[in-house]
């Protein structure tokens, strides 16, 4: 069967190759794969800047972000042929450590976990694969392509849950949000947070085009410029860009009791000056809480898919905006202008 593959690592060893059917011992659920959507993640796995293959094998299938369809299923799994599944990336640890022995394999702490299409096990961007029925999602059918999203909805759905945790530390009623980064992940909490019934403000480069459209479709308000510009203190601060300077101001933004959610990965390498003496004062003196978040497990794979099915399926639409054929793979790994999800076909 036809896999986009790499040999992790290695920059400009991506390609369109063959790989032997999915073994049984993958799981008892035979999925085509209808699309995967292409991510950071997968560019910088093609770049070389890292991805681990699977034990014994020289190249790894890529591809994290899946929509398929069931193809054969056993009785009693709660799946059937024809369901529209979404497969979760992570797997748990063997040992397993305290957080995977219960469902929480995204807050593992011995870093033995696999991710499917990252590390050690081949992805989804791959003709068919197997997997066991606790780690496919099934998606309203009324979805179709458009549960190539749950994904990327998984991380800000741990992200909400993550927040509203934290925040039942005290007596607490946030109204305002902000979100820096009008990418899919950024416009993705933003559909949560308006979901949720909060003041929705988001933060970007573009002044015009289709972020702020899709962000205004929503009833959130765009910005760009800088943080201080806004002029909020927001009660929620969802930062997914990972620019350094920008962390840090999201960080001095937040109100009293604020809790920041850091979700975009820095790339490093770079210094910038930062007051630490002015910004602890401030993260003590008002009780501020600043917190990572990567990955998912099934609860919040369960929350996203939620999310899309209350949707506007036009608006979900709008963010999937390219959809590349399997003959043109290329392309769908090489970013354009105005892309914000690109989706590689396999029905196509």
């Amino acid at each position: 069967m036809r896999a986009v593959t790499v040999v992790p690592l290695k920059s400009g060893s991506i390609e369109l190759t063959e790989l032997p059917e999915p073994p049984e011992a993958d799981g008892p659920v035979l999925v085509r794969t209808l699309g995967v959507g292409v991510c950071g993640t997968d560019l910088e796995i093609i770049e070389g800047d890292y991805g681990w293959a699977p034990p014994g094998e020289p190249r790894l299938a890529i591809g994290h972000e899946s929509i398929g369809q069931v193809i054969e299923a056993p009785s009693g799994s709660g799946l059937a042929a024809g369901d529209m599944v979404v497969a979760i990336v992570r797997r748990p640890d063997p040992v397993p450590c305290a957080n995977c022995a219960v469902g929480e394999w995204d807050m593992c702490r011995n870093g033995q976990y696999t991710e499917w299409g990252i590390k050690e096990h081949h992805g989804y961007a791959r003709e068919r694969y197997r997997i066991t029925p606790d780690f496919a999602v099934k998606v309203d059918i009324s979805l179709g392509h458009l549960g190539v999203l749950l994904e990327p909805t998984t991380v800000v759905a741990k992200a909400w849950d993550h927040i509203e945790r934290i925040g039942k530390r005290a007596v607490w009623k946030p109204t305002t949000v902000l979100v820096t980064g009008a990418g899919p992940i950024g416009l993705l909490a933003t559909l949560i947070g308006i979901q949720k019934g909060m003041q929705v403000h988001v933060l970007d480069q573009v002044t015009d085009g289709l972020k702020p459209e899709l962000v205004e479709a929503l009833g959130a308000t765009y910005h760009h410029g800088t943080v201080s510009d806004i002029g909020i203190e927001p009660d929620v601060a969802i930062e997914c860009t990972g620019v350094g300077q920008l962390i840090f101001d999201v960080m001095e933004a937040a109100g009293a009791n604020g809790i920041v959610c850091l979700t975009g990965v820095s790339s490093g390498g770079r210094t910038i000056p930062v007051d630490a003496g002015t910004l602890n004062r401030r993260l003590v003196l008002e009780n501020d809480v600043v917190f990572g978040s990567v990955n998912a497990n099934r609860r919040h794979y369960e929350a996203g898919a939620k999310a899309l099915a209350d949707a506007d399926k036009g608006w979900l639409g709008r963010l999937i905006t390219r959809r590349v054929p399997l003959s043109s793979w290329k392309d769908a790994y090489t970013r354009q202008p105005g892309d914000v999800k690109v989706m590689l076909d396999f029905t196509a």
